[in-house]
């Protein structure tokens, strides 16, 4: 099963780096797009989902380390409450590998 890492900066400039053993997330997130930082959230959070899900499907059992991403990505949004950070995005900055286009 492919895996990926994404790499975001956070509204204070701050990067970080995330894993998914999946490629599922190409599926949520756009190289270059910034997100509202409650949609990138719930983004990631149903993408690492359905990550975890597909290795449910073909090991027998949920992926941690999805679970650990996604642990990390709201510990990290946490640091940006909306008082203080009411326009706050989260631009995606990389996604490895990248998604393959057809016809390129």
């Amino acid at each position: 099963m492919p895996e990926m890492t994404f790499t975001v900066r956070w509204p204070d400039g701050a990067e970080s780096a995330h894993y998914s053993p999946s490629l599922v997330m190409h599926d949520y997130l756009v190289t270059g797009l910034r997100y509202p930082l409650q949609e990138f959230v719930t983004r990631t959070k149903e993408a690492l989902d359905a990550a975890s899900e597909r290795v449910r499907a073909r090991y027998g059992f949920a992926c941690t380390s999805a679970m650990h991403s996604e642990e990390e990505i709201a510990a990290a949004a946490a640091r940006y409450p909306v008082d203080t950070y009411p326009a706050a995005e989260v631009e995606i900055l990389a996604m490895e590998p990248p998604l393959e286009r057809s016809g390129a």
